[in-house]
């Protein structure tokens, strides 16, 4: 048996706002799991985490994502609250601005260090990919269980990877957006059938004006219905909203959730012709894992 450090972290949290929690598991230099481990060890979580994240230091910092369902491509959320514990308690990193790391599927990505202006740190989203989709209003109403009129003709729906193939799906209306709760089973199956990770949808009428908009994501297909706080997502969303002029790309902030919470704050910012998105973090479990 392995014991490993570990901790539950909670990515995108605002003063008072639950984040989206995700499981760190810190691997030593003579630390290993193989992939069966670490698709047992997300199972384990289920229910109690969206993502785990498995974070191994030598000669940088390398990450590998896993939901209950799969390896996943990449967790915005998770690296956010992997690397906010990281930078802010190590002593190496936290005197960097900026912090190379590495992601199993991704590639080499970039952390910057706002921890002691915005109690923060951003990460370089992946380029996007946008995808030719031919997904109309109707095919997306009934799982998500709108009805046609609720989904806004003022921008299209478009399909873009930012590290996860995202559907971003215009609303018309604000209260609309936070109460519907989708059809689970059906919203997993369009994913599958149309080769979706996750869903996003979007109102413009935020209810604090201080953020540019007000969004909700969907990704039944790794295991869950609702993600609460997503910065791959919303990564893609703010390319959606440079594309459509929707955004200048200067630091912006998004709230996400449903109705009966507290919302979840991710920021976004477009510089050097990279997409930012950031936040803070809250540790919540500080410990060691036993498999």
């Amino acid at each position: 048996m392995g014991i490993y450090r570990y901790q539950k972290v909670d990515a995108f949290t605002s003063d008072t706002s639950a984040g989206n929690p995700a499981a760190c598991i810190f691997l030593d230099e003579e630390q290993s799991l193989s992939e069966e481990a670490m698709l047992e060890i997300a199972r384990q979580h289920k229910g109690f985490v969206s993502e785990v994240v498995y974070c191994r230091m030598h000669g940088g910092v390398f990450l590998t994502y896993y939901s209950s369902e799969c390896e996943v491509n990449f967790c915005g959320h998770g690296t956010i609250a992997c690397m906010y514990s990281l930078v802010k308690n190590t002593a190496s990193l936290s005197a960097c601005s900026e912090i190379p790391i590495h992601t199993n599927r991704m590639g080499q990505l970039t952390v910057y260090n706002r921890i002691r202006d915005q109690d923060a740190v951003f990460i370089s989203a992946p380029k996007p990919a946008y995808i030719a989709s031919s997904l109309q209003a109707a095919d997306i109403s009934a799982p998500l269980r709108l009805s046609d009129e609720d989904i806004s003709r003022e921008f299209p729906l478009e399909v873009i990877d930012a590290g996860l193939r995202t559907l971003i799906v215009p609303l018309n209306s604000f209260q609309k957006l936070v109460s519907i709760y989708p059809d689970e089973p059906g919203l997993k199956e369009f994913c599958l059938q149309n080769d979706i990770d996750i869903i996003l949808i979007f109102s413009l009428d935020p209810v604090d004006t201080n953020n540019i908009a007000h969004t909700r994501v969907f990704a039944p297909k790794f295991g869950y219905l609702e993600d609460p706080a997503t910065g791959s997502g919303n990564s893609a969303f703010g390319y959606y909203m440079l594309k459509h002029d929707i955004w200048d790309g200067s630091l912006c902030s998004i709230e996400q959730g449903g109705n009966n919470r507290v919302f979840n704050s991710i920021k976004l910012q477009f510089q050097d012709d990279l997409l930012l998105f950031g936040g803070k973090a809250t540790i919540r479990i500080d410990g060691v894992y036993y498999y």
